[in-house]
Formats: C-alpha cells, sequence, structure tokens
C-alpha cells in the first residue's frame, strides 16, 4: 500500500497501445505495515505517523525525480504536456474529443489512464489521434514512471501537445508530478458550487480551472461567481473558464489558451540569444 495516498499497489500498472500488445510494469514501492498486539486477542496494524511521513516524502521526493526526467525529455522536444484532472463524470474525455476534432492544425496525443479498460484510449483512438492507456489496478492516480513508460510506448513527435489524462479523482493526483508544465482542472456545474474547497489541494495546484457543462446551468443549483470567489481564495493565480463542450460555448477561449500555452513552451525552450 502506497503511504503517500492508501492505493494499493497489488495489481501492476499495465502500459496499451490499442490494438496492440500489452506491457506490465511494477508500480515500484511497496511499504510492510507495523503490527502490534494489544494482548486482548485482536491484532491490529497500524503506519506510525512519524513512518507514514516518512515514506510519504521518500516517495514524492523519488516521484519529483522522476518527473523532471519527464520534463527534461518533453523539453528536448518542444512538447507541452498538460495533466487534465477531474472528478469521474466531469467530461474530460469529451472535452479532448472535441479537442482533437477541431485542433487540425496542432499534432495531439493523448496518454489515458484509468484504473481499467480501454474505453476511453478507444474513444480518442477513434479521432484519429495517437493515444496510450494506463491502467493503474487499484491505484488512483499517476505517477512519473508510469508517465515515463507511457512516453516510450507513445514516442510523441517533436511540437505535440500532450494531454496526460488522469484517472478521474481530486485527491491524490494534486501531490503527484507528472512533469507536465500545468495542471488543467475539469469540473462541472453539477457536481456542486463549492467543489474548490472541498479538494483545495487540487485547485492550489491547478493552472487553469474549465467549468464545464454550463449549458445546464439553468436546470441545476450552481453559483458560478460564487465558485469563482471560492477558486480566487484557493489559488488567484488560476485562471477560470466556464464552457460547454456539448453547445460549444467557451471552447474557442479554451484553444486560444491552449495555444498560448504551446508559444510559451516553445519560447522557454528555445535557445538563449
Amino acid at each position: 500500500m502506497c503511504a503517500t495516498c492508501g492505493c494499493g499497489d497489488d495489481d501492476a500498472a499495465v502500459i496499451t497501445l490499442p490494438h496492440e500488445h500489452e506491457h506490465e510494469h511494477e508500480h515500484g514501492h511497496e511499504h510492510e505495515p507495523h503490527r502490534h498486539s494489544h494482548g486482548h486477542g485482536d491484532d491490529h496494524v497500524h503506519l506510525p505517523v512519524t513512518e507514514t511521513i516518512t515514506l510519504e516524502q521518500k516517495v514524492l521526493a523519488k516521484n519529483d525525480l522522476l518527473a523532471q526526467r519527464n520534463r527534461d525529455w518533453l523539453a528536448a522536444r518542444d512538447i507541452l504536456a498538460l495533466n487534465m484532472t477531474s472528478s469521474p463524470g466531469a467530461g474530460k474525455t469529451t472535452l479532448l474529443e472535441r479537442t482533437i476534432r477541431e485542433s487540425t492544425e496542432i499534432p495531439i496525443a493523448v496518454i489515458e489512464g484509468d484504473q481499467a479498460t480501454l474505453l476511453d484510449a478507444e474513444r480518442i483512438g477513434a479521432t484519429g489521434c495517437r493515444v496510450v492507456q494506463i491502467n493503474t489496478g487499484a491505484g488512483c492516480h499517476l505517477d512519473a514512471d508510469m508517465t515515463y513508460r507511457a512516453l516510450e510506448s507513445l514516442d510523441p513527435a517533436p511540437g505535440t501537445l500532450l494531454f496526460i489524462e488522469n484517472v478521474g479523482n481530486l485527491v491524490c493526483p494534486a501531490l503527484f508530478d507528472l512533469g507536465e508544465r500545468g495542471k488543467v482542472v475539469v469540473i462541472s456545474v453539477t457536481e456542486g458550487t463549492d467543489k474548490p474547497l472541498k479538494y483545495p489541494h487540487m485547485f492550489a495546484a491547478a493552472s487553469l480551472v474549465l467549468v464545464n457543462k454550463i449549458d445546464l446551468l439553468p436546470y441545476v443549483d450552481f453559483d458560478l461567481d460564487k465558485c469563482r470567489e471560492y477558486a480566487a481564495s484557493i489559488n488567484p493565480h488560476a485562471q477560470i473558464l466556464p464552457l460547454s463542450v456539448t453547445s460549444g460555448s467557451g471552447m474557442a477561449q479554451w484553444y486560444d489558451w491552449l495555444r498560448r500555452q504551446r508559444s510559451a513552451t516553445i519560447e522557454d525552450h528555445s535557445p538563449a540569444t
């Protein structure tokens, strides 16, 4: 079990190029709990707070080193990588499908993260986009090592816009740097106005917050202005962009943001003159 988030690592992460062979990789860290007997017939397993903190720091420190390796690999190829996070059902995959179909001037590739199935990778593949699937088993987030293995399999071309669709979860993905330029948090109006307050670490780590499904605003109890206020109280630097993937409202602004990020990535990676 991972001391950082409590996700299981009994099942190996599986990296799959749809319609091709599978590669199995270990989710590489295994921590043994501390076992105590209290003399009344019960045998309890405890992970002392001090040990948990130490293990968490080691896990995150190792991940940060691997994330920097990914960042260097991406920088050498002028690849803009965005870590797409959300709770399940917010519309990440639908957003990527429309983005791919309407952004034909930009080469795009996708790393899909889910605990099981190739369903989302198959949806992305149907657009003609290159995609690789990571199945994490019991794991609730992607990490830098899984991402590196996926990059090796996907081998995106220089100048690619790379979307990394993380496992649907607004908790653990906030802690794990994958080597991306920024995190994009997708929420929907059906999830409640107070999402930023309930998941502050995720919103604190966000470069952009997309509020999806605004076409449903007349039918749900969601206060967009209050949500903006909550998000700004957590992260005043994150841009908040309402949109509807279904109706297309706000998509032009999303594409403008992507172009600016891509231009900034290329500029950052250019040698100084």
